[in-house]
């Protein structure tokens, strides 16, 4: 029998909150028991393992930084659309930095097609239209953005960018300035 006021929902968003604090790597069906004062056992009967809480915690994630972008990309195009976007994206990886590493987990085919990611997709294939790119360009141009953000927001959470004196907003404002001459100036086959 569930204990009353423990639900899946309360359970995947003290798990978030968990996983910004700790890391998603730490967050246990133990360490969460012992937040609800109830056993490991009485969770079960909503999660189906530590796996299972990491792939809600992935899906809520996703769904967060979609609202997010959404909101970021209403009225806006071309480059401002790309700051935005990337804005948001950025903003949420340092606030949430455990839900943001837990969108990293490889979801199984279904899930991810049921989950916010298509929607990213979406939004981000919206502002490559309006560079004019069409397939297979777009495809490239997705891998290229997602893969300039997470590897800034991945460096810099773990202090890879300590190195030299100059600020990482300035690095990421010309990032941002040279992924738009890239993406404005995309190399013909």
């Amino acid at each position: 029998m569930a204990r009353a006021g423990v639900t899946a929902e309360r359970l995947t968003l003290a798990a978030a909150e968990l996983a910004d604090q700790v890391g998603v790597e730490n967050v246990t069906v133990a360490a969460l028991a012992r937040h609800f004062g109830v056993k490991d056992a009485s969770l079960y009967f909503h999660i189906k393992n530590a796996r299972d809480l990491r792939v809600r915690i992935a899906l809520l994630a996703l769904a967060e930084l979609a609202d997010r972008v959404a909101a970021a990309l209403a009225g806006r195009a071309g480059k401002d659309a790309l700051v935005a976007f990337a804005n948001a994206y950025r903003d949420y990886a340092r606030q949430h930095p455990g839900r943001y590493a837990a969108m990293q987990i490889d979801l199984d085919p279904e899930t991810a097609v049921a989950s916010a990611g298509p929607r990213h997709a979406e939004m981000t294939r919206a502002i490559l239209r309006g560079y004019r790119l069409a397939e297979p360009d777009q495809t490239d141009a997705v891998r290229m953005m997602h893969s300039t953000f997470h590897g800034f927001v991945s460096l810099e959470k773990t202090g890879g960018f300590r190195h030299t004196p100059r600020s990482t907003d300035d690095s990421w404002t010309r990032t941002l300035d040279a992924l738009d001459a890239v993406l404005s100036n995309w190399p013909s086959r």
